[in-house]
């Protein structure tokens, strides 16, 4: 079952990082557009402090555990930040996030799908 969870992961890593690459404006225009519409919206981030939680504790016996350590630490701070950090420091950040070139959210992408290949294959579900 950790194997599951920890690969459902790497799949939602694999599947922001796939949108990033391919349209990376319109994917942060619609996320603007949600979060302008629905600022609740953001309490959704409990989700990855979850997903960090799961990542930090259930990654001890698979390779590159340092990595993993670090990015569910990153996946909860995070999430922390943006559910419950002040606004008046969550909407600037958000602001120059937002204005950020396509090749900027490219670059993130690319590190996402890293992440998820990384992922799997420490999992041991990619082959030669």
């Amino acid at each position: 079952m950790t194997r599951y969870i920890l690969a459902a992961i790497a799949g939602i890593w694999m599947a922001d990082g796939l949108a990033l690459l391919a349209v990376p404006l319109l994917v942060i225009k619609r996320v603007q557009e949600s979060l302008l519409h629905s600022p609740q919206l953001l309490r959704w981030e409990a989700v990855g402090i979850g997903l960090g939680a799961i990542l930090i504790v259930w990654s001890g016996s698979i390779p590159y555990q340092p990595l993993w350590w670090i990015t569910g630490s990153a996946m909860i701070i995070k999430g922390c930040f943006l559910t419950w950090g002040p606004a008046a420091w969550r909407t600037p950040l958000l602001d120059w996030c937002f204005s950020r070139e396509a090749i900027d959210y490219r670059f993130i992408g690319l590190w996402l799908c890293m992440l998820a290949v990384l992922l799997l294959h420490a999992l041991g579900l990619l082959h030669r």
